[in-house]
């Protein structure tokens, strides 16, 4: 018998780094750059003009095909869907959307405010939402050590 659970999963964190030193680094085929969890990061060749897709080879051999869904320069988001995985997934479908806010005044005024959110299909089960909440906890934090560091 399966767990209910809730299938939405929302990270944060503040990135004491500004936004343009935080936003420079989301682009799907550059994840593996901050993302130590990641071997490699490929934008997919042969796909067409209006299609961004990458590749993403974990390190645990993990690999995933996302597809960008929406970018925004000017609000500062991405939204992507993985739409294919090796080995399979065991749910149907995510939908993940990273967001990034200026922080303009404060205590972390020049900061950067970061949200990870993740969207999963019903049947995801209470394991791979904790696996979201782990991965994504993760990658903020190898994001903000990418940001401060330019």
């Amino acid at each position: 018998m399966s767990i209910p659970t809730s299938t939405s999963v929302v990270e944060s964190t503040v990135i004491k780094a500004p936004l343009s030193h935080v936003w420079h680094q989301i682009k799907l085929q550059n994840f593996s750059k901050f993302w130590t969890a990641l071997k490699s990061s490929q934008a997919e060749k042969g796909v067409s003009d209006e299609t961004d897709v990458v590749t993403w080879v974990f390190k645990d051999g993990t690999e995933l095909e996302v597809k960008q869904e929406e970018h925004s320069t000017i609000n500062h988001f991405i939204t992507y869907s993985v739409i294919s995985a090796k080995p399979e997934l065991s749910y149907t479908s995510v939908l993940s959307t990273i967001r990034c806010y200026p922080i303009t005044s404060g205590e972390f005024e020049g900061s950067t405010f970061v949200q990870w959110s993740g969207d999963f299909s019903s049947d995801a089960d209470a394991g791979v939402i904790q696996d979201a909440v782990f991965k994504r906890r993760d990658a903020l934090a190898d994001l903000a050590q990418a940001a401060i560091k330019m």
